[in-house]
């Protein structure tokens, strides 16, 4: 068996995959059994700024609704001085998972205010998280927001949570930033200590049969890994931030893949939804049998042994390659008779 040791955002883990935020994360039950399932690490499933808003609105219409309509009414419903409704569950949850796991547990916070960032990431430090990551999805529908302004938001809302917390803090990005390279370059510079690659927005559909739109969750699959996978290749070694790779993964194929472009651990969600909690063994298993057959003790020997560090002008190298593929392509599916014939490709 090969060294799997790896190190991400500051915490020693045992081998580099984690499972990421999702409903198998919700609860300690969960989470023990993705430990039990051989996860390095898990990440809590995110707290929601909307949600706990919600649930405390709820709240307060249950215990203020016809409170003095009688002299008894004031008593059935007791008030709780600072009490957070939303958020206590969801707290509490992550102070057992901290007691009872092995392993570390990162929270996830995804905010909407600029008090709910400060707030419920201070509380989620306090509630002994080893980590926190930020996840950013502000998606500007709004079509006077520049990608400049976007970009100050997301600065100013990694800064400001650095300011209050002295826990790591990881951001989990979206990919729609015109130089994403330099965008990450500006968090590693306010101090952010890794990124996530990539988030994903809820991408509709629609029923054509209802003609309204449809809900359904699309899990990930390997077709999807080629975007974080150029990204973390050539980010790898150019910064020293964390870099966590998080879409696309399937099997440990796409957990050596993402190794050999140079990310500190691989996160997944899709995988573990689609085939359950215990499917953690079987990536774990499968990355440890990979490094046995192909004769790697460590991996230290693998990870980022294909990152862009490796190619000069890796602009030019990118779009060369676009341009062999589809050359290739045309080679080996020539236009049937009578087809449209096809442009002209310069190797």
């Amino acid at each position: 068996m090969g060294n799997l040791a790896s190190r991400y955002l500051g915490l020693e883990l045992a081998h580099p995959i984690i499972a990421s935020a999702s409903p198998l994360t919700s609860t300690l039950d969960g989470m023990r059994r993705l430990e039990d399932a051989r996860a390095a690490a898990v990440v809590m499933a995110s707290l929601y700024e909307e949600q706990v808003r919600a649930d405390d609105t709820h709240y307060a219409l249950l215990t203020e609704y016809t409170a003095h309509s009688n002299p008894e009414a004031a008593t059935y419903f007791p008030r709780l001085p600072g009490y957070r409704h939303g958020a206590s569950g969801h707290l509490e949850t992550l102070r057992r998972a901290v007691e009872a796991l092995d392993i570390p547990v990162i929270a996830s916070l995804n905010g909407t205010s600029d008090d709910g960032w400060l707030d419920y990431a201070a509380e989620l430090e306090q509630a002994g998280a080893a980590a926190l990551e930020l996840n950013l999805y502000v998606l500007p529908t709004d079509l006077a927001v520049t990608g400049s302004h976007i970009e100050r938001r997301y600065l100013d809302i990694v800064r400001h949570v650095k300011g209050r917390v002295g826990i790591p803090v990881s951001v989990k990005l979206p990919p729609y930033f015109s130089a994403l390279g330099n965008f990450v370059a500006q968090l590693e510079a306010i101090g952010t200590d890794g990124v996530v690659l990539f988030n994903r927005f809820f991408l509709p559909d629609v029923n054509l049969d209802t003609l309204s739109v449809s809900r359904e969750i699309a899990l990930s699959t390997p077709a999807d890994i080629h975007l974080p996978l150029a990204w973390i290749a050539l980010l790898s070694r150019r910064l020293g931030l964390s870099l966590a790779a998080g879409t696309g993964v399937d099997s440990h194929i796409e957990v050596v893949k993402f190794l050999l472009a140079g990310a500190d651990v691989v996160a997944t969600t899709s995988a573990l939804l689609r085939h359950g909690a215990q499917h953690m063994a079987v990536l774990v298993a499968g990355l440890e049998d990979w490094l046995s057959q192909s004769a790697f003790a460590s991996l230290s020997e693998i990870r980022g042994r294909l990152d862009g560090t490796h190619v000069d002008h890796a602009d030019m190298f990118l779009r060369m390659q676009y341009l062999r593929t589809l050359a290739d392509y045309v080679l080996r599916h020539p236009p049937a008779e009578g087809g449209a014939r096809p442009l002209s490709i310069v190797h």
